[in-house]
């Protein structure tokens, strides 16, 4: 790459990048709150009560980056809820960690086809920039869904492999903060992870990219929350931005 490149220069060292979805590429962290809220708050008052759900500090803490199932587990086991993990086809509702989860599941659906979720303008503007310097992209999610809300937001075509929910439960892939997602996405772009970057703005996924062994790992942390940015480098980011956008040179054209 040129001097004159757009890129930052972190990324000017790695030959492909490896981006989380929900909150990094698309606004669609607030839709999976929002369902999440919906789901545990439920399940709460069918167990008596309790605090409800915090879509922010609840859901970077405990659901963030994890599958459905994974994410449901820990919050109920924060709360002291010793719900049994049911089966796949358990119906929505309260009685099993497996049935949360599916009332999660029903909510964000619902919320997807109302709309989707659009793409962060900072983070197209990377897209196009790494396009423009021949580095390949890849996109990953722990969500069924991610594909879908790519391609509602029109960024589909800017991806070289996408590694979703769905094909982790294919390949049994486990989940985030395992490696396993990214570095299936690094394979199917042939970038070894070492010469690869992740962008990634949940702490279970800085993680795993770190314990990927990621040549570069840069955390998102768009809303500020109190200690999420430190949390983000405690876990191993090595970079911290409130956008992608923010790894673009300033006034450059992508």
């Amino acid at each position: 790459m040129s001097a004159a490149s757009p890129l930052a220069a972190c990324l000017r060292r790695v030959r492909a990048v490896v981006f989380d979805t929900d909150g990094v590429l698309t606004d669609s962290a607030r839709m999976h709150a929002a369902a999440w809220q919906e789901a545990f708050d439920a399940c709460l008052a069918a167990a008596g009560g309790g605090r409800p759900f915090d879509p922010v500090d609840d859901y970077l803490r405990h659901v963030d980056g994890r599958s459905r199932l994974d994410g449901a587990a820990a919050f109920l086991a924060s709360r002291g809820l010793a719900l049994p993990p049911g089966s796949p086809d358990d119906p929505p509702g309260t009685g099993s960690v497996a049935a949360v989860a599916a009332r999660k599941e029903e909510v964000f659906t619902a919320l997807l086809r109302e709309g989707g979720a659009p793409a962060w303008p900072g983070s197209v503007r990377l897209l196009h920039a790494l396009r423009g310097a021949g580095v390949p992209c890849a996109a990953v999610s722990a969500s069924r869904h991610a594909t879908e809300l790519l391609s509602r937001a029109g960024l589909l075509g800017l991806f070289g492999a996408v590694v979703d929910g769905n094909e982790a439960a294919r390949l049994g892939l486990p989940g985030k903060p395992d490696p396993a997602l990214f570095a299936e996405a690094a394979r199917r772009l042939a970038v070894p992870p070492r010469e690869a970057a992740v962008v990634e703005d949940a702490a279970a996924g800085v993680e795993a990219g770190r314990r990927g062994g990621f040549g570069l790992v840069v955390g998102v942390d768009r809303n500020g929350t109190p200690g999420h940015a430190a949390a983000l480098r405690r876990r191993g980011a090595d970079v911290v931005v409130t956008d992608p956008g923010d790894l673009l040179v300033p006034g450059a054209t992508p």
